[in-house]
């Protein structure tokens, strides 16, 4: 039995230790993914122009790419106008769940919404407080891409690893 235990306190720590590099670099414990903030395919064409009109006035969005000559313009589909708009918002506000509201007529997704030489930049390209994309870098607060709230994850089988390595060692050395 204790030749197991033995066995088992070298072999945890360097699992832990091989394992906690990649979970950190995986954006403090979520893996990363591309994510996109597009126009509902359910939303009424009256209240994506408003929400379009918003985010391309006040809002600050670039809107250049889909104005008349632009790469993304298409005047016979709102959603994809819509849906550059409103992306071009949520990655100069923060990457938040409001900065992809725009009255309840938009939607994160993990599909990216590119189309012929139109390329949404997402929610990776975002880099040191800017946004690399095929149509220029779009300049942003350098604080806006904090995500700093998702090192929960690592601490929810961190912590219990830990705790059961340690009970494990202790209980190795009373025998």
């Amino acid at each position: 039995m204790s030749k197991i235990c033995s066995s088992f306190l070298c072999v945890l720590p360097l699992l832990v230790a091989l394992s906690l590099p990649e979970c950190l670099r995986a954006q403090k414990g979520i893996a990363p993914r591309d994510l996109w903030c597009v126009a509902k395919n359910n939303a009424a064409d009256q209240a994506l122009q408003e929400s379009i009109d918003w985010a391309c006035g006040p809002g600050g969005a670039n809107c250049g790419p889909i104005q008349q000559g632009g790469l993304c313009y298409d005047s016979s589909d709102i959603q994809r106008t819509a849906s550059w708009a409103f992306n071009d918002y949520y990655l100069k506000n923060g990457l938040t769940d409001d900065a992809c509201y725009f009255s309840n007529t938009a939607a994160l997704t993990s599909l990216n919404p590119s189309f012929d030489k139109c390329k949404f930049p997402s929610s990776l390209s975002v880099n040191n407080g800017s946004v690399s994309s095929s149509t220029g870098t779009i300049q942003m607060r350098p604080d806006s891409a904090d995500l700093s709230s998702s090192n929960r994850v690592v601490g929810t089988w961190f912590l219990p690893l830990v705790t059961s390595y340690l009970l494990v060692a202790f209980t190795w050395l009373v025998q």
